[in-house]
Parts: structure tokens; C-alpha cells; sequence
């Protein structure tokens, strides 16, 4: 049955007008970004099989071009009009860190966190360097490396603070694997990085660990 046939209350766009878009499925949510589904399934549908291919709607958002257009009625306009919808997210989210305000809250940054490394496939090792107000002063993704490491230069992010005159830094970085728990080498690096950055007055205020759905907080754990 076509969306259209339904009752109003039950279609995806009406539903998100009147209970607003947290009330919404995925599937839902997905539906409303298709428009329309195929010969045979409605937008829900196709939207319901998307997820079940992928796994879940974060693993659908970061699959490679590639791996979108192989599904058929998926093509590269739907690709680009999938990672625009993705990038605005991301440059709302640090909108809420970049307009001059200290960072108050942790969860913004977190949420920015997890949108920009959550489900990239390689580790990745990024700063956000703060004033002494704790505004932010710039973000950087400054070393890549494999699926379950990426090789970190201490001697790099001062050089990358001192850029930057910066009185605080928040580290983080990505485990492809989705496991946020810190490994043994993740707290000797982070005890490495306070020492280095301490020689400078420059002080670390947290160490974030991205994984797919969640972030961990070194210093939420009382590891800093």
C-alpha cells in the first residue's frame, strides 16, 4: 500500500509535523528522506530494507559511495543528498562549540565527536584547542592510521598548541572497532601528552574515546 493510502496520522510526514521528529522511526526518518519507494514497496519499505542491509542507520550514513549505489534505486543523488543532510548536522553541532562561548557542555562536544569520527573506518587522532576562557580555537585531525591504530607524535600537538597559543586542549580519538574502553596504550599515551603539554602551561582538560553510539570520557572515569 502506498504512503499516500495511509491514515494520516500513521504517515511518516504528517507524523513528524504533529509529534515532531523524535517520535519517528528510523525507518520513518529514512522514508521521509527517500520521498518515494519503488514499484511494489513504499518509501518505509525500501527505507526498512536499507537498514536490515546495513545493520543500522549510523553504518547506512557512513557506507562508501560505492556501497550505497550497489543497492538498486540508490544512486549517487541520493548519496549527495544523504551527506549533505550529514554535513549540516556536523556544522550545527560545532556551531555549538565555535561561537564564542566556553564549553560548558560536554555532551555537545561529545555529540560533535561522535557525528565527525564515530564511524570513520581508520583511527583517527584530532584535537580541539581551547582559549583560557575554554572557547574553542580551532579543530584538527592531525595523525590516521590503521583499523586499530593510529601513531600519535606528543612533540606534534605542542608544536600544533603553541600554534595556536592554546591555553587547554580536549584530545580524542576514534576505535573503529566501536569498543570505547581505553587500552593500556591509550592511558600511557594520555599520561605522556599531560607531561608534554604541562612543560608549556598548556593543560589537558579531557581525553574522548569516539565509538560508533557512544563516547568515553577520561575524565568522567577519573582517569585525567
Amino acid at each position: 500500500m502506498a504512503i499516500a493510502d495511509w491514515p494520516a496520522h500513521e504517515r511518516p510526514r504528517e507524523k513528524l509535523l504533529t509529534q515532531g521528529s523524535a517520535a519517528l522511526s528510523d525507518a520513518e526518518l529514512l522514508a521521509i528522506f527517500l520521498r518515494v519507494g519503488m514499484p511494489g514497496k513504499s518509501a518505509v519499505d525500501l527505507a526498512r530494507e536499507l537498514l536490515a542491509h546495513f545493520g543500522s542507520l549510523g553504518c547506512l550514513c557512513h557506507a562508501s559511495q560505492r556501497e550505497f549505489s550497489a543497492i538498486h534505486g540508490m544512486g549517487p543523488a541520493k548519496y549527495a543528498q544523504l551527506h549533505a543532510l550529514l554535513e549540516v548536522g556536523r556544522r550545527a553541532l560545532k556551531e555549538e562549540i565555535t561561537h564564542g562561548q566556553p564549553l560548558e557542555s560536554p555532551q555537545s562536544v561529545k555529540d560533535f565527536l561522535r557525528l565527525t569520527l564515530g564511524h570513520r573506518p581508520q583511527e583517527v587522532f584530532a584535537c580541539l584547542f581551547l582559549d583560557v576562557r575554554h572557547r574553542l580555537i580551532a579543530w584538527e585531525e592531525l595523525f590516521q592510521g590503521t583499523l586499530t591504530e593510529a601513531r600519535v607524535y606528543p612533540r606534534e600537538i605542542a608544536k600544533r598548541a603553541l600554534y595556536h597559543n592554546a591555553s587547554a586542549v580536549i584530545l580524542s580519538h576514534n576505535h573503529p572497532t566501536g569498543h570505547v574502553e581505553p587500552s593500556e596504550s591509550d592511558l600511557m599515551l594520555t599520561r605522556e601528552l599531560c607531561r608534554a603539554l604541562a612543560l608549556l602551561d598548556v593543560r589537558i582538560l579531557d581525553h574522548m574515546i569516539v565509538g560508533r553510539t557512544q563516547v568515553y570520557s577520561f575524565l568522567e572515569h577519573g582517569k585525567m
